[in-house]
This record gives structure tokens, sequence and C-alpha cells, in this order.
């Protein structure tokens, strides 16, 4: 529902126009706001069922902010793709707190919005009062990478909105059992964008080239120094159970550095869970109520 959200149009430091999504509650309420920051190639949309019920919530409604990074989604694609990073996005992210006078919020990040909002932790962390990592952690697997990287390289052009729902579940389906056929149409509708009749992925191709260099046969840098940052704030990881991003391994680093750190396993479903779906709405929820609580 268009009406459900108001759109935001704000500049980048560098002058590039960047877009988001505000959900605001019917009454007045002093509840932290969430910020919802999406996948490498993904965008605002992602989001939009889980704002929709965050912000209407029958006991504690809240803002809802959701973000296109550069080169995704409305937001204006960068003339130079070295610039498609999780520095300069982290300070996107910034620019469009600033925008709308809000200093503090609860931070949801979908696999590359958890590696942002690890920076965050470095050069903002007054801005964040809770984190909910959505299959992501300071440590990525080599394995996982690769194949987003292999499918984003292979994609299929879709020739209508029905087809693309079909190329979705034909790609991923063996890792997302629990999807019904509702869910892969929001999935493949958040994910491509209709122009003049063409079904196309929402993003900049361009973005792509920043895979083009990585070196799958190393072990990928990691944000264990950030991670220990948040230490002092209420945190919780969605894991799917049969992601390849996310390691065991690493969730049980992550418990080990943070003892209050809550983890969910989603059955059914791999990277990344769609935080719409199940028990999540009502667990992102009480979640953040409970940073309301610890930080009133």
């Amino acid at each position: 529902m268009a009406d459900s959200f108001r759109e935001i149009r704000f500049d980048a430091s560098d002058g590039l126009h960047l877009y988001g999504r505000l959900y605001e509650p019917d009454v007045k309420t002093d509840n932290l706001p969430v910020i919802c920051l999406p996948g490498l190639t993904r965008n605002s949309r992602d989001f939009h069922e889980l704002a929709v019920f965050l912000s209407q919530h029958p006991q504690t409604p809240r803002r809802v902010i959701t973000f296109d990074y550069r080169g995704r989604g409305q937001s204006d694609y960068d003339p130079d793709w070295s610039h498609y990073n999780i520095g300069i996005e982290a300070g996107d992210v910034l620019a469009g707190l600033a925008h709308l006078q809000i200093a503090r919020a609860i931070f949801l990040g979908t696999s590359r919005g958890g590696l942002i909002t690890h920076i965050l932790a470095a050069i903002a962390p007054h801005v964040l009062a809770g984190v909910i990592f959505n299959d992501i952690g300071p440590e990525i697997a080599v394995e996982g990478l690769q194949q987003i990287g292999s499918y984003l390289k292979g994609a299929k052009q879709p020739r209508n909105w029905a087809d693309a729902a079909e190329l979705q579940r034909s790609v991923h389906g063996p890792a997302f059992p629990a999807l019904t056929n509702e869910d892969w149409d929001r999935f493949a509708r958040a994910i491509y964008r209709e122009d003049n009749g063409t079904i196309l992925s929402d993003y900049d191709p361009n973005l792509l080239k920043t895979m083009e260099n990585v070196d799958f046969s190393q072990k990928l840098p990691d944000l264990w120094v950030q991670f220990d940052l948040l230490k002092d704030l209420p945190l919780l990881v969605i894991r799917g159970e049969n992601t390849k991003l996310l390691a065991q391994e690493t969730v049980d680093g992550m418990a080990r550095r943070h003892s209050a750190l809550q983890v969910f396993n989603v059955a059914g479903q791999g990277h990344a869970p769609l935080v719409e779906t199940g028990r999540l709405p009502d667990l992102i929820a009480a979640f953040a109520e409970g940073a309301d609580i610890r930080t009133a």
C-alpha cells in the first residue's frame, strides 16, 4: 500500500540523490525507530510488510525507515562503481538519519545491511540502540558469497511477473521450502521493477563489478573488531536454517563475545530469511520493545 509510507529523498555527502521510505504510526510515540538496511542488490521494498506491521503495532507502534542504497531501487546510480562499498553506504545511511533528524534507533540489517551496521558501530556508535542481524555476522562464509556471485552473474531476465517468481523459486527453492506461492510472488516484486512492460533487476549492473576481484580461495576479511563494539547493546541474530553465508561457528563465536546475544533459527529458509514471514514480525517487535525499555 503506497499510502502506508511517505517517500524520503535526500542527498549523500557527494551530492548523489538517494531514496527511502518512512512508515509512521497513526499515534504519537516515543518508541525507538527501526532502521531497515537491505542486502547487496536489494532495496527498501524487502521490508514493506514488516514496516507496516511495526509502525501499526497495537502495543508498541514506532517509526520505521527503509533505505535504497546508491545504485539500488529509486536511488541514483553512482557513475563511479567503486563507490558501491559498505563504508560509503554507511555514510549514506547517516545522511538519511540526519535528514530525518533521527539521533538513535534500532537497526535491522539483512546481509550487506548487517555489514554496514558493523561500520556504523565504528564510525557512529551513538546512533545504535539495538541491532538485529538477519543472516549475517562479522565473518562471511566463502561458499555463501561465491554462491551469491554465481547466481547474480548468471541471472536470467524474466518474461513477466509469473516468470519472475518462478525464476526465483528455481534458484532459491531448495533453500526455502517454507515459502508459499504468495511469498515467492512478493519476493520477486521486491527484487525486480517493471519498465515499459519489461521486468528488470532493480539495481545498477555495475554493482556486480565489485565482486569481480574477490579471491574465493582465501578467507574473507572479517569485522570482529567492529562486532566487539556492540557488546553493550541488545543484539539479535536471525539465521536461516539452510544458509550458506552465516556459519554456525560464526554464530557461536558471536555468542561467546556477547553474553546477552539472542539467536533465532528460521526453519525452511536460507540466506536470507524473509523478515515478514512466520514468527519473525512478532520476534522483531518484542526485541524492539526490549530495546525501548533498556533505553528509557
